[in-house]
């Protein structure tokens, strides 16, 4: 028992220490999706910051591919040293969600540092397309069924417009990218119609004029587009979707070093000129203890199942 006890106090004298000295080189910040979109915008404000603030270089590496299993994996395989970290978005959740055969525990293989942000989604088409409204969407897609085709760059996006789609009792064909990047150019260049995007990349294109934006998912209106409906006051009744953005490191990453990690987020998060950043991006910052961030996670895993089982998604979707 003595030994035990004194085994303990070593591992959490070492972890203290270890988080005193941290970082001593540079951290790499996987993002698992490529760059160009919400997620990856994000990893890299944060990043600048943690950069100034830790001393030592934070770099973004994007590793896009399987709905951000790749570069989830490398995480979940990692030393829990505090210098590989990741950036998940609703996927991490979602993908445990839908069913999908995964090379890791979405739970136990990974501490939670902190959720960052929830980004606003809105329903984007073409300006090409003849619809202003949802309710003009929704009567087209029933008068053209399968004709018309979304791009989704994971889960996260998938499964919002699977949502959309039956509660609507529309048929839209769904078209996966491996990054927002590379579906945003194909929407602007009309080989898609329409896709829920997060509004840190589809707001700029809608005020450019290059989208035409008809609703928010949420179930309350964005500040930035303050005359833009909710999906459910649009005359879908129920609707509520947002995608959340969060860091994660490999469990057993010593608790010290993730308290460190916590409170260095989290007073990136709070300050006025990256909140305003954000909210610019139409995204609202969150800033949550690595308890309440795990709790979240497991949470959402429990929500998306039930709507990714009404909405018939299948884990390849």
């Amino acid at each position: 028992m003595r030994e035990a006890c004194v085994a303990v106090a070593l591992t959490l004298a070492c972890g203290t220490a270890a988080a005193q000295d941290y970082p001593s080189r540079p951290v790499r910040l996987i993002a698992p999706f490529a760059p160009g979109g919400g997620l990856d915008a994000t990893a890299r404000l944060i990043a600048q910051r943690l950069t100034a603030n830790l001393g030592q270089s934070v770099i973004v590496d994007n590793r896009p591919a399987v709905d951000g299993v790749i570069g989830t994996e490398l995480v979940a395989r990692a030393n829990p040293d505090g210098y590989t970290l990741l950036m998940v978005n609703m996927s991490h959740a979602i993908n445990a969600a839908v069913g999908k055969k995964l090379p890791y525990d979405t739970l136990k293989d990974f501490a939670p540092i902190t959720q960052t942000n929830d980004q606003q989604l809105l329903l984007v088409v073409i300006p090409s397309l003849p619809v202003k409204s949802v309710a003009e969407l929704v009567a087209l897609l029933k008068s053209r069924p399968g004709a018309l085709s979304y791009g989704s760059s994971s889960n996260a996006v998938a499964l919002p417009m699977e949502l959309f789609k039956s509660l609507t009792h529309t048929d839209v064909v769904h078209i996966p990218y491996k990054g927002s990047g590379p579906m945003m150019n194909d929407l602007l260049g009309g080989q898609i119609q329409l896709t829920f995007g997060a509004s840190i990349s589809t707001v700029p294109q809608v005020k450019a004029g290059r989208l035409r934006a008809l609703a928010i998912g949420d179930s309350k209106r964005s500040a930035l587009m303050p005359d833009l409906p909710t999906v459910a006051e649009s005359g879908v009744p129920g609707y509520q979707a947002v995608i959340w953005n969060g860091i994660l490191a490999p469990a057993r990453t010593p608790p010290a070093l993730v308290a460190r990690l916590n409170r260095e987020i989290v007073n990136i998060l709070r300050t006025a000129g990256f909140r305003a950043r954000m909210e610019n991006l139409g995204s609202d910052v969150v800033g949550s203890t690595p308890a309440e961030w795990g709790r979240f996670i497991a949470d959402e895993i429990v929500k998306w199942s039930q709507i990714a089982k009404t909405a018939g998604l299948k884990p390849d979707a």
